[in-house]
């Protein structure tokens, strides 16, 4: 699965690079609430899409966040993530990996690394607010 060129695909398709744009382009709700450590999830029930976000979140957190769960309902649409980990051996991490790629390539365009490729990586992730492991992930 290429990442990248779903997510170009997806930019194109919608014209937007907002993950917040996205969700309401593609008729999936968004819904805050306390979820304790959980920082938030996407859940699809009766070709209902819906993305759960933790209301303590930061702005710039939520932002990765919503991100995130969109590389879910794009990628990973149907899959049943809780039964996958009660009932089988497979493991969810690829998912996860494939859903934080999705978000950093969505909030970081080509264009932006292009404009600032004089910058390290820490240097973009204190620009951009986000975890120096992303930037190192987007830039790959």
């Amino acid at each position: 699965m290429n990442v990248h060129n779903i997510v170009e695909r997806t930019t194109k398709k919608y014209k937007t690079r907002s993950p917040y744009e996205l969700a309401d382009l593609m008729g999936i709700s968004i819904h805050r609430c306390e979820l304790g450590t959980i920082r938030g999830y996407y859940s699809k029930k009766f070709r209902i899409k819906q993305i759960v976000l933790n209301c303590n979140l930061t702005e710039n957190d939520e932002r990765f966040v919503l991100a995130h769960e969109l590389g879910h309902a794009i990628m990973h649409e149907n899959l049943n993530t809780p039964f996958l980990m009660e009932n089988t051996l497979f493991s969810k991490n690829k998912y996860e990996n494939e859903a934080n790629l999705f978000a950093i390539e969505l909030l970081i365009s080509d264009e932006f690394l292009e404009e600032h490729k004089q910058f390290t990586t820490e240097q973009i992730s204190r620009m951009l607010g986000y975890h120096e492991s992303l930037i190192k992930l987007r830039l790959q």
